[in-house]
This record gives C-alpha cells, sequence and structure tokens, in this order.
C-alpha cells in the first residue's frame, strides 16, 4: 500500500548515549575562548565512554609525567632499579639538539626541594614522588636521564599505550621546542594509561597501586578536583605552560566505581580562565554521570 502523501516514515535514528554532554562540553568550549579542547571519559561503573575531539594532538607539558612515571615503574618491574636506588642529583642536561647541554632554571620549576639536593643523593622513588605531584622538572629530567627516553617508548608500545603518545625529549630543552620538537599527546593516549593504572594490570596490582598512589599526591588542585564534591578522591597529573592547560587522572567518588577523564586545552597565551574551563568540564561530567542527562 502506498504511503499517504506528507506522512512521515518511522524513524530509526539512534541517538547516542552521550550526545547531551557532547553538547555541554561543546557549549563550555564555545564560550571559554579556548582555541581547542578535547576530553576523553571512560566510567566504570555505567561503562559509558566519550571521545570528544579525543585523537587531536596537543603539546603534552607536564602530562608526560605520566609516561615517564610508567616508565621508572617499567625499570622496577625489570629490576633495573629499586625504588630506593639513588641517584645522584645534578643539573646539566643534553639537549636533542646537538647535545647542547642546557639547566633547568631554578625560579621556572615549581619545586625546591629538588634542587636543594643538587650535590646529593635522592632515590627513584623519591623523584618520582616530587615528578608528579609537585611537577619537578629537575625530577623529571634526573629520572629520564637514568632510564632514557628510548626505554620509556618502549615500556609504552609493550604495554599497547604508545598510541596517542610521543615523548621525543626532556623538559625544558628550550633549543628542542624553538625547533617544534616537543613532547606530544592525545586525550585519549593518555585515557589508555590511566586506564590501565586504575584497573591495576601496568605490571602488577601492587605497582600499579604504587603509581596511583603517587597521582592521588598531586598538589595543584585547581582542574578536575576543584567542583567536585568533599569525599571525593581524584588521582591525576596536571600540565600548564603559555599555550595549554591539561589535567588527566582518576575520579573516585564515594559508593560507585572510579572514572577515568581527560581534559586538554589549547589557549592564546593572553587568556585568562583556563583552570576554570577544566574545573567546569569537569563538574557537568559529574553531573552527567550521577544524575544522568537532563530530558529534552
Amino acid at each position: 500500500m502506498p504511503k499517504e502523501e506528507g506522512s512521515a516514515p518511522p524513524t530509526t535514528e539512534i541517538v547516542p548515549r552521550d550526545r547531551a554532554l557532547r553538547e555541554q562540553i561543546e557549549k563550555i568550549e564555545q564560550e571559554s575562548g579556548a582555541k581547542a579542547i578535547a576530553v576523553a571519559l571512560r566510567d566504570a561503573e555505567t561503562g559509558l565512554e566519550l571521545h570528544y575531539h579525543g585523537d587531536r594532538w596537543f603539546h603534552a607539558a607536564s602530562t608526560i609525567k605520566v609516561p615517564i612515571l610508567l616508565g621508572a615503574f617499567a625499570a622496577i618491574n625489570r629490576g633495573d632499579l629499586l625504588p630506593h636506588s639513588r641517584v645522584h642529583v645534578r643539573n646539566r642536561f643534553l639537549s636533542v639538539v646537538e647535545n647542547i647541554p642546557f639547566r633547568v632554571e631554578s625560579g621556572r620549576d615549581a619545586n625546591s626541594a629538588v634542587h636543594n639536593a643538587i650535590g646529593k643523593m635522592m632515590r627513584v622513588d623519591e623523584l618520582a614522588y616530587h615528578m608528579i605531584t609537585t611537577s619537578s622538572n629537575l625530577a623529571t629530567n634526573l629520572l629520564l636521564g637514568v632510564i632514557g627516553s628510548d626505554a620509556v617508548n618502549q615500556t609504552l608500545k609493550e604495554l599497547h599505550v604508545d598510541e596517542g603518545i610521543e615523548l621525543r625529549r626532556g623538559v625544558e630543552d628550550e633549543l628542542a621546542f624553538e625547533k617544534g620538537i616537543n613532547n606530544m599527546v592525545t586525550a585519549d593516549g593518555l585515557l589508555r594509561i590511566l586506564i590501565m593504572l586504575s584497573e591495576g594490570k601496568a605490571f602488577s596490582p601492587a605497582l600499579s597501586r604504587r603509581m596511583m598512589d603517587i597521582l592521588h599526591g598531586q598538589e595543584f588542585n585547581q582542574g578536575i578536583p576543584a567542583r567536585l564534591p568533599k569525599g571525593t578522591r581524584v588521582a591525576h597529573k596536571t600540565g600548564e605552560i603559555s599555550t595549554v592547560a591539561h589535567d588527566a587522572g582518576v575520579v573516585y567518588l564515594p559508593k560507585r566505581k572510579p572514572y577515568v577523564l581527560v581534559i586538554l586545552t589549547e589557549w592564546d597565551p593572553e587568556t585568562t580562565g583556563r583552570s576554570r574551563t577544566i574545573a567546569a568540564i569537569s563538574h557537568t561530567i559529574y553531573e552527567y554521570l550521577t544524575q544522568g542527562p537532563v530530558d529534552e
């Protein structure tokens, strides 16, 4: 039987489960003044995944320290290092550009404890702690000097979390920066690493827990944790330079399974409100996961 003129066919459109959430993030992005925003989410409670520009590349800033943490614990897992292995604290490193020496300026570093130990010895686990919790660039380069960038990249490859992560140099290598040689990440790339850590699948449950304990010590909490309710625990790593601001971590709310969240943002250097934007996206996702999408 022919259809009556003007009658509409039955709809079979499948509405994406995360459509409302995407629209809310897009609104925040448009109002923020950011040049670009990427969000990746995996919720262990509901199984929801979100990949909002998740494959877009960003300058990693200090979020690259999460893959480096993984590389350091890979060396511990192999027996090449022990957590209490001693490292001589120095401040002289070689650029990937013609091996020209450079230093990490103390005034540009977020941590004075490692700089105060120059000429002394520090433990590997101490350096890892300072690298993550106060984002010490000196601690980062010291660990990279011990384990090597190639070993970190090989670890990522062996664990099948290398896609979306490019570790190309140490931090504060200004000559490399000027030539466009930078550490790069995608939201999806960082998400894969954090999922593995949160599920206890990085080497062993015990080593995964030790890395998560370090991430729980993060002292910069103006991003993902800022607008979450009291009692929430976040194991995370921030990263910020003049043109980007990021936060990536695992959110533990009371009485539910955790969710992994990565928020990467790019800005014009003079733009303000970066942490506020990350906090707004984090709060929007929290409300969506705990209260559900608003009916249209």
